[in-house]
Parts: C-alpha cells; structure tokens; sequence
C-alpha cells in the first residue's frame, strides 16, 4: 500500500491523534507520580506497620496475579481497537486453561502455552465470525461464548481427564482437574536479589520499600512473565507505529473511512479478534502452568478485570499494564491473609480521595469534590474504629478495587468512535 494512502488514512485519524496527545503524560510527570506513589505508601507503611505494603512477597505475588489480568486486558484491546468489543475474554481464558492442562502433562509447560494461545485463538475466531462475518450483537456473542467456554471445558474434563482407567486419570486427573504437568523454569537476577533483600530487612524509610518492591519484581520471575511484558511492547509498537497498526485502528475508529480507502476492514477486525482470543488463553494457559494444572472454576472471573483494565487504561498498552498492576496487587492480598494490609490500604485509599476532593474543588467541581471528601471521611473512620477488615472483603477487594477505580476514571476515558457498532462490507463505497 502506498505512502500516499498512508498517509490518507492517518489524516482521517488527525482528530482523535490530536485528542490523545492532549491527554498524554510526559515522562517526568510519570516518574513524578511513581515517585510520589512510592513516598505514600512507604509512609503508610510506617503509620499502620503493615509491612507487607511494600514487602518483596506481595509485590511477587502481585507480579504472577498481574499477567493473566494484563494479558486478558492486552486481548480486549486487540480487539476492541479494531471496533468488536469482546466480552467473551473470561470464555476464551477458560479454554486457554483447559487447553494447556491438556497438552502440558504430556509435553510440559511451554507445549502449555502454545496450546493456550491455539485455544483462545479459537475462542477469538467464533466470536471473529458470530460479530463480523454475521453481524451478530458483540454482547451476545461474547456472553454466548463465556456460557460455551464453561460447558465445554467441564464436559471434555469429564471426558478426558475424568475417564475411568485412561492415562490421564491413572496420572492423576480426574473430572475437575488435569494431570500435573513439569514446572517452568524462573529467574532471579544474580546479585541483585540478595542485595535488594538484604537493604529491605532494615526497614529503613523509602529506601527498604523500594528495595522491597525491585525484589519482588526481579526474584524468582516467571519465563512466561518475559514473555507477557515484550507482548505489551510488541502491541505498542505494531499498532502504533506501523502501517498494519494504523489500518487496524482505522477499523475501530472508521471502518466507512478505511474501506473507501481500500482497507479490508472484515480482514482486520478477524486478525484483532483472533489475536485477542489467543492473548487472553495465553493468560489462562499462565494460570494453569502456575498451579501446574487445570482445575475447573481457575479462571476466577479475571477476563473480566481484564476488561476493566483495558477500559482504565483508556484501550492504551501502558494503561492496561498499570491498571493489571494494581488490580494484580489487590488480588495478591488474597493470598497472603492481607486483612490488616487492607485495613491499612483504607487509610492509603482516604488520603487519595482527599486529594482528589481538593483537585475537583480547585477545577470547580464541587459536587463531586464533596462526595470525594466524604468517601475520605468515613474510610477515616472505619480505619480508626477497627483492627482489621473481615477476611471477605479481603476476598472482594479486587472486585472493589475495579469498580472504585472505574468511577474515579470514568470522565477522561475514551473509546474507539466505532467501537461495538454494527458494520456491514461495502458501506464505503
């Protein structure tokens, strides 16, 4: 395709490029954010002497939970740039699941995540020909496919795992759960680690807690974890600084626009889709080489925190990332029996929504000012009336999580114009 056709296309985008650059924040406000991000929490730490904060277990634990719930948000992305919203992530994660429990016992872990991403690939494509090839609803289709992925999962369980006096039951599975397959290898930087470690146990002030946080993030990491950060650069980089990227985005902004263009915009929307399908089995398949099998019920409703990532991430690989972080980081608590870590979160969360009631006040606001400021008030008092929080809330923190930070975020979103609108070939002619 010529640069003249390009560069046709990138003007009928001009607008909305325009619009992001607006919103864009440049790197030294980033790194003043992080900065200010880590003096709170280190200070927090101090006052509530809930260690685990900014331990190196947490933010392990955060990094492992963070890369099915980025993975699954990278998929939806994919997808909804090219303009089919896809709900069916948590169906197609499901069958990433079952397909690398399958295929892992037998051939080990890295066999697992490929057959991960041919499963949800799969997924991709049925949702690719219900939405764009038959114009099917994209909400349908994607709870369609959510209900599909359940039963087929546990029926072929039953099956093939479950069967009496079958290699796989005699190897340990049974109807709920694969055979266990090999360990995938990890990595911890040579040096570094003990390091880190070593200044973290002084519990000195900003320092320890940064330290403790670099540990976490460089001990005992995951191949596959390598593997889901290039896959964020490597989205970055296709879809925003290349020609096929470009055409792709065109699909969800435009598809009239694109196809009087002479873009194949049904040849588009199917690679985004299929793409996105094997992104989110890619992260099933990552749950089950964690836990080094399949289990039913293992996805745990995170193709959907997925979405909501992709949607506080205003549909940009590095939103998507921050925002798996901290959802990431909310579900690792469960873990680590992190009721007085969320009873400390509470006054963390209290002064972020002070500030936010100032921010809003200063820009006029004043409604949603004064409902910030209350929020700030009463997180206030259940921090200094209680010891801890019940331990199920601690269970639904990354569900709070998702819904406090998507009405906090919800003004400067904006998705793709033609996003989840019906398209039918030879409009732009």
């Amino acid at each position: 395709m010529s640069t003249t056709f390009t560069s046709s296309l990138a003007e009928r985008l001009s607008g909305k490029n325009k619009q992001d650059k607006g919103r864009k924040l440049s790197y030294p406000v980033v790194l003043l954010m992080i900065a200010g991000a880590l003096v709170l929490l280190s200070a927090v730490r101090v006052i509530t002497d809930a260690g685990d904060l900014t331990s190196s277990g947490q933010w392990s634990g955060a990094l492992g939970a963070a890369v099915p719930i980025g993975l699954a948000g990278l998929g939806g992305l994919w997808a909804e740039r090219a303009g089919v919203v896809n709900i069916g992530l948590e169906g197609m994660m499901m069958l990433g699941t079952f397909s690398a429990g399958w295929i892992g016992w037998q051939h080990g872990p890295w066999a697992a995540a490929a057959a991960g991403v041919v499963g949800g690939a799969l997924g991709g494509l049925i949702h690719a020909v219900a939405t764009v090839t038959f114009n099917v609803d994209h909400i349908i289709s994607g709870v369609a496919i959510n209900i599909l992925a359940l039963g087929v999962t546990q029926y072929l369980a039953k099956m093939w795992f479950g069967a009496e006096g079958s290699a796989a039951q005699q190897a340990g599975g049974n109807d709920k759960q694969s055979p266990v397959m090999d360990n995938m290898g990890t990595f911890s930087i040579p040096g570094l680690s003990d390091w880190l470690n070593s200044i973290e146990k002084h519990h000195w002030f900003l320092v320890s807690d940064a330290a403790g946080i670099l540990d976490g993030l460089v001990t005992d990491v995951s191949w596959l974890t390598i593997v889901a950060a290039l896959l964020f650069v490597v989205t970055f980089f296709v879809l925003w600084r290349s020609a096929f990227g470009l055409r792709l985005r065109s699909c969800g902004e435009s598809p009239v626009a694109a196809e009087s263009l002479g873009v194949n915009v049904y040849k588009y929307k199917y690679w985004a889709v299929v793409v996105s399908g094997g992104l989110a089995g890619l992260g099933g398949a990552f749950l089950a080489i964690g836990t080094h099998m399949y289990s039913d019920g293992q996805t745990g409703g995170r193709g959907y925190i997925g979405l909501a990532t992709m949607i506080f991430g205003n549909w940009r690989p590095g939103g998507v990332a921050m925002g798996a972080g901290l959802f990431g980081f909310m579900d690792s608590l469960q873990l680590r029996a992190g009721g007085p870590t969320v009873h400390a979160l509470l006054l963390l969360v209290a002064v972020l929504l002070a500030g936010l009631a100032l921010w809003r006040l200063k820009a006029g606001k004043k409604k949603p000012a004064v409902i910030s400021g209350v929020v700030a008030a009463l997180l206030v008092l259940w921090y200094a009336l209680t010891k801890t929080v019940p331990l199920e809330f601690v269970d639904a923190t990354p569900y709070v999580a998702t819904l406090l930070v998507l009405s906090l975020s919800a003004q400067r979103l904006r998705m793709p114009k033609a996003d989840g609108k019906p398209y039918r070939k030879g409009q732009g002619k």
